[in-house]
């Protein structure tokens, strides 16, 4: 409501994480699906919000990035609308398997519905929604998501189509897609995936628990048959950042210690952990003995990742929408992006999840004006072939004045008017 008046939401740019903040805003449970094209009829009035883009963690839609109130380009043939897990009758997360790969961790999937197994179209499928078919069946991350029947071609029936997950879902059944079913598909369209853990049966060796999703939560590992906690003693971001790379989460949000998401009960498994934020997996860290530690569950370490969707970017003060300062949008707040060990490479990616074309140049010192005092982001290394900021590799991450450097800038070659670049390189070197 707006101006003591009832309108709608345009699907321009509607998505999941979108619906997940109606849900939560309405105190309707997550997220069930994200429907566009006037899926429950056509509304009447103004059509008040459009571009709508969430991150996933506001309280409130007014909170997200749009378009001011009333601008947009639709009609209500484009009303947007939402299912939240409080208005239907759960069901159970559909049984999946992986069939015709070389191990039980890589294959063609089929899931299980009304007794029956099926395939699912390759139509939207990607990493994403492969994430969360690999953390179903216990078999690691993600490493591929094949399309055209790479695995062979089924036989039955096509059950799911369109599938869109964000990457935090449990179970597959979990995402948006369409109806069961419901497809434009042949069997020559079957999606596959190739998880991590194709070399053995154990179940996957890291969990988060207790949190929002499956993302988020207390750390717990599993060894000898049992899992057991971290203690948060040493427990930093590089580490975090290697559990929300393993888990297929993203990046590393923050790594909260004491017991943040509750005390675990089982064993301690692990203490003093100690990453340098590459490795793959935490296995790869430095660490105890297993079951050696001076702790209690009230220091139970926990991790907060940004999930798979993408962190949104913008550039500000520049001379066009490809050029400026880097921000990043964090719970409903703009933040820049410290320049120590800012290069091109990190350039490239910006431009690149801007749909700027290829990176121009890299400014740093706060070329563009320094902007906000506080950072999100510092110390990034980014290889130049990611096609996601939250892809790189992160030192530190989270709100805080710059430690080293000042502001990041990009240059992208879409840019249209190069002349203020141009004035600003001069007075550089004037």
């Amino acid at each position: 409501m707006y101006y003591h008046q009832w309108g709608t939401v345009c699907d321009d740019d509607w998505s999941f994480t979108n619906a997940r903040v109606v849900c939560r805003q309405l105190g309707c449970g997550e997220a069930v699906s994200a429907y566009s094209s006037a899926h429950f009829g056509q509304g009447s009035g103004p059509i008040w919000l459009d571009n709508v883009q969430c991150i996933g963690m506001e309280t409130a839609l007014s909170q997200c990035q749009a378009r001011p109130l009333g601008i947009n380009n639709c009609d209500h043939g484009e009303d947007a609308g939402v299912v939240c897990a409080e208005g239907i009758i759960t069901e159970t997360p559909a049984e999946l398997r992986l069939v015709n790969g070389p191990s039980h961790c890589a294959g063609r999937v089929e899931v299980l519905h009304n007794d029956q197994w099926g395939t699912v179209c390759d139509d939207d499928w990607s990493l994403s929604e492969a994430t969360v078919v690999c953390r179903q069946l216990g078999c690691g991350t993600a490493v591929s998501a094949p399309g055209s029947a790479h695995f062979g071609q089924g036989s039955g029936r096509v059950w799911l189509d369109n599938v869109n997950c964000t990457g935090t879902e449990a179970a597959l059944s979990e995402c948006q897609r369409r109806p069961w079913g419901s497809n434009d598909c042949t069997h020559r369209e079957d999606a596959g995936v190739v998880c991590s853990d194709t070399k053995t049966s154990e179940p996957r060796l890291v969990r988060l628990m207790n949190g929002s999703n499956s993302c988020i939560g207390r750390v717990e590992i599993f060894h000898d048959q049992k899992w057991g906690t971290v203690c948060d003693d040493t427990w930093d971001l590089q580490d975090a950042a290697v559990v929300c790379r393993e888990l297929g989460c993203g990046m590393a949000m923050s790594a909260p210690g004491s017991a943040h998401f509750g005390q675990g009960s089982d064993p301690i498994w692990q203490d003093n952990v100690h990453c340098i934020g590459t490795e793959s997996s935490l296995e790869e860290c430095t660490l105890n003995s297993w079951g050696e530690h001076n702790c209690g569950h009230s220091e139970d370490a926990g991790v907060v990742c940004t999930g798979t969707n993408p962190l949104q970017l913008r550039v500000q003060d520049g001379p066009g929408p490809c050029a400026g300062r880097v921000e990043v949008l964090y719970n409903a707040t703009w933040y820049g992006v410290c320049d120590s060990s800012w290069t091109m490479l990190e350039a490239k990616v910006v431009c690149k999840q801007l749909g700027c074309g290829p990176a121009e140049s890299a400014p740093i010192g706060a070329q563009f004006s320094q902007g906000h005092d506080l950072a999100l982001l510092e110390g990034l290394s980014c290889r130049g072939t990611e096609s996601l900021f939250l892809e790189c590799q992160q030192r530190n991450m989270g709100p805080g004045p710059c430690r080293h450097g000042m502001a990041a800038g990009v240059v992208c070659t879409e840019m249209k008017d190069k002349s203020h670049v141009r004035k600003m390189e001069n007075a550089g070197t004037s």
